[in-house]
């Protein structure tokens, strides 16, 4: 077949968007909390969608009509751009709904992710859908409920006050009862929320704050349900992309000959980009295979240089740094003083679905199903590529694969929708485990150097702090320091970087809290006692009594015997509104070997919505940190990854998992946290902080022991 040619005035790949949205900057960095983001720039989205939606920099809309729908029969659906990823907030948003329209769980179906249906959304990230979508849709339940109550009571000439809702249902003062879907009929609610909708206080919620079983969990756990890559059309091929060998190659010469001429193939050039569609998998992998592709050498990365470079190659400003007192003075005077620096590898997301996108141009309609925490945002990467106005383009996100903050971008929906066009059919683009490793980005690597003092009574004097490339978020202490400087340095990353569960909270609790560590050991105090003479934080003096107490902590760190020394570690910190600390012992025997025993996780969000939900959170989120912690690293050299798939990439297994252990502390009295994040933070620091309690040996790099304790350390 002939090679298509592009029309290039219509259609042209955004090759390097810049990620970060410039429309309301300030409410995205607050909602998204501070860090190293991978996002796209955004401008004004004009006109109305069929959900209410508005311009992209709007607000979440006031018309109950664009979140809430009842038919006849009674059956509730509500419209939400959040994605589920496998953190199950469909069912606790369900039970926001539920909670405050007073429906049953079962009633209520969730549309989410779907740019022609939901209202605009940001984005899944950043721990906010519990703190901003639970209580958006919480306040449009209760404003419906209003209307429910409202018709009722003039349908029974009665004060509305003598209405009350439950089950579906409204009842009167004399037995009445009528169902949701008789008062409404399928209308639309024809009212908004204002700041005087009023909403059930968390300490009087039933079906909020209560274990839900997971909505469709025998789906899940059976396999009938099904991802973005199990999504299908008639007729669809399948594609195959032509990757460069190595980080920032560049195309000099390609020919697709022998591709174009297999049997139903059809092969596609622009720019850098090259790619073809076949019947099958196996066809489009042939084809890709029998292009012939002659790239640049690209600049030649190395891991072996790497955090020298993030140090020395510094770029743009991390932000004015934060200063209080007198530093410099307050490190001369110290009783003790600690001064170390601390290294934080790449790391990949590694989700149990890779990327995937299904495109269909119909009609001059784009129509993409991809795995993303950001339907709105790929909507606005397609729009860029193809120069399209918003009304023509949809996506939608079909329960996604795992993600943990690396499925912001939309590469395979722009992957696909392209090979469609070309094609004429709808084409289905799957990336490998191998694509998924090398192309999609990392967590940010980077260099933390921390110089720290302390008076004899184990008062912190000075504090000073810089990260380089890892990030800014939770990059302040929440320990009390007269004297402080604290700054985050940008640096030119030779790989591409992004968003991680936590962001940059995990390398700077990581190096924070081992360092408070080694400031304790240097004042020959307890580490516990040592942070609470510094904390001012009720809660987090309160997370950290909890796990201290769940561990039996008693100031014994060691334990030694013939076949392994024991050790006991703590740490604790702030991130998103959540507040927590873990605990952790563990074992390493003669031949450096690390065996984790125990770990316990205080933690503390606020008032819980769904406490099976949250505790599943947090374990996953040890299961998750455990990686990053003990052995993973993504390696490089010559601008190429040598360790990109699972066989080579060292990720936890169930014989890594100890007994977890999770204290839920409910605070009814305070706002709703979110809980996807904050949990990670805590289990690098404590783990090093047991290695160094069991050996006398201080860790400062994460991954701490991808292959044992270093050989001169366990003798």
């Amino acid at each position: 077949m002939r090679e298509p040619e592009v029309e290039r005035e219509r259609y042209e790949l955004v090759e390097s968007p810049r990620y970060l949205f410039e429309a309301d900057r300030r409410d995205f960095l607050r909602s998204f909390g501070t860090g190293l983001v991978v996002l796209l720039v955004a401008p004004k989205i004009d006109g109305q969608q069929e959900s209410g939606r508005g311009a992209f920099g709007d607000r979440m809309p006031p018309q109950v009509s664009a979140w809430l729908r009842i038919d006849e029969a009674g059956a509730v659906t509500v419209f939400t751009g959040k994605t589920e990823i496998g953190q199950n907030i469909r069912t606790s948003l369900t039970q926001a709904v539920a909670e405050e329209l007073r429906a049953t769980v079962p009633s209520i179906t969730l549309v989410m992710a779907d740019t022609a249906k939901t209202p605009f959304d940001m984005g899944t990230f950043g721990s906010r859908t519990t703190p901003t979508m639970n209580v958006q849709l919480r306040k449009v339940a209760a404003a419906a409920r209003q209307v429910l109550l409202d018709r009722a009571a003039k349908r029974w000439s009665v004060p509305v006050d003598a209405v009350t809702a439950g089950d579906g249902h409204v009842h009167g003062p004399s037995a009445q009862s009528i169902a949701f879907g008789e008062l409404m009929k399928g209308e639309p609610f024809v009212t908004t929320i204002t700041e005087a909708t009023v909403t059930e206080a968390p300490k009087d919620w039933t079906v909020a704050g209560t274990p839900v079983a997971k909505i469709n969990g025998r789906d899940f756990v059976t396999g009938r349900h099904r991802y973005t890559s199990d999504t299908r059309l008639d007729g669809m091929l399948h594609a195959k992309v032509v990757r460069p060998p190595a980080f920032g190659s560049t195309l000099v010469r390609v020919d697709t000959t022998a591709a174009s001429a297999m049997p139903g193939v059809v092969a596609v050039h622009d720019g850098n980009f090259v790619g073809v569609t076949a019947p099958t998998p196996a066809q489009a992998a042939a084809a890709a295979a029998a292009v012939e592709a002659e790239w640049t050498d690209g600049p030649g990365a190395s891991a072996r240089t790497l955090f020298a470079d993030l140090k020395e190659k510094t770029e743009g400003n991390g932000g004015a740094p934060f200063t209080t007192g007198s530093v410099d003075e307050a490190l001369l005077k110290g009783a003790v003083r600690v001064d170390a620096d601390y290294t934080v590898a790449y790391i990949a997301h590694s989700p149990l679905e890779p990327r995937a996108a299904l495109a269909d141009w119909k009609d001059r309609q784009l129509t993409v199903w991809t795995g993303s925490q950001r339907p709105f945002g790929v909507q606005q990467e397609l729009m860029d590529a193809f120069h399209l106005p918003a009304e023509r383009v949809r996506v939608i996100v079909p329960d996604t694969g795992s993600a943990y903050g690396g499925k912001h971008t939309g590469d395979a929906a722009i992957e696909a929708a392209r090979l469609s066009r070309a094609s004429g059919k709808p084409v289905k683009l799957t990336w490998t485990r191998e694509e998924e490793f090398a192309w999609a980005y990392f967590r940010p690597a980077g260099v933390i150097t921390i110089r720290a003092a302390a008076d004899k009574a184990g008062t912190l004097t000075a504090w000073e702090y810089h990260n380089f490339n890892s990030g800014p978020a939770a990059i302040r202490t929440p320990y009390e320091v007269a004297n402080q400087r604290i700054a985050f340095h940008p640096s030119r990353s030779p790989l591409r970087q992004g968003s991680y569960r936590g962001l940059a909270a995990t390398a700077n609790h990581f190096a924070r809290e081992s360092h408070m560590d080694d400031l304790a050991h240097a004042l020959h105090q307890d580490r516990v006692e040592f942070r609470l003479r510094n904390i001012k934080d009720d809660r987090l003096a309160a997370v950290l009594n909890a796990a201290a107490h769940r561990i039996a902590w008693n100031g014994r760190t060691t334990v030694e015997s013939s076949l392994s020394r024991r050790g006991m570690g703590i740490a604790c910190g702030i991130e998103k509104g959540g507040y927590t600390a873990t605990a952790v012992e563990l074992d390493v025997d003669r031949a450096g070997a690390v065996a984790l025993r125990k770990v316990v996780v205080a933690f503390e969000c606020g008032a819980i919505v769904n406490p099976n939900g949250l505790h599943n959170q947090v374990e996953g989120s040890v299961v998750q940190g455990l990686g990053g912690a003990l052995f993973e690293a993504i390696d490089f050299e010559a601008g190429k990854l040598t360790n990109g798939r699972f066989s080579q990439y060292r990720l936890p297994r169930f014989s890594d998992v100890p007994a977890i252990d999770v204290v839920l502390l409910d605070r009814r009295d305070i706002p709703s946290a979110g809980a996807g994040e904050t949990p990670i933070v805590g289990i690098a620091p404590a783990i090093g902080n047991a290695i160094f309690a069991a050996t006398g040996v201080r860790l400062r790099s994460m991954p701490l022991v991808p292959t044992g304790m270093p050989a001169a350390t366990h003798q």
